[in-house]
């Protein structure tokens, strides 16, 4: 069953790249009591991902945290290597959470898996974005296409906000 719209997000714990190393993060740690935009991707490094969704939100970072946006945050299913490369190179590391949902845990949860074997990439996460609220699914946009950021992209957010 996929999460909705005044749903409370479910308990679950990311792993993130910092300077010190590996961190864990937990769901009550990055939403409780924050109005935070969460946004997944199928995978990092992608095309879709790195050339159009992630550069979005970098390039609107400033004006989303400017509408009382307390924090963003990508997800993907990959481990938390992958996802602090991608940070460093997108240019991101530092500006908004890249978190590394390794085992698929949080995104089986909120029932937005994808099997992309198809395509060589296994289990993997929709691409979408939400806006959440204290823990609470305040806007769900999934994108009906993974090679698409459009209703899940920066500019469809800042509309939201």
């Amino acid at each position: 069953m996929t999460i909705a719209i005044g749903d409370k997000l479910p308990a679950a714990t990311f792993k993130e790249k910092t300077a010190d190393g590996p961190v864990e993060i937990t769901t009550e740690q990055l939403f409780a009591g924050k109005r935070v935009v969460l946004f997944a991707v199928p995978g990092a490094f992608t095309p879709t991902c790195s050339l159009n969704h992630l550069p979005g939100y970098l390039e609107n970072r400033d004006t989303i945290l400017g509408k009382g946006v307390d924090d963003i945050a990508v997800l993907a299913v990959n481990d938390w290597h992958v996802m602090g490369a991608w940070a460093q190179s997108s240019g991101g590391f530092g500006k908004i959470h890249f978190l590394a949902d390794w085992d698929a845990s949080f995104t089986k949860a909120v029932g937005l898996e994808a099997d992309l074997s198809a395509g060589g990439l296994g289990l993997r996460s929709k691409r979408y974005s939400m806006l959440v609220e204290d823990g609470v699914v305040k806007s769900l946009n999934i994108e009906e296409s993974p090679g698409q950021a459009t209703v899940s992209g920066a500019a469809a957010m800042l509309e939201l906000l």
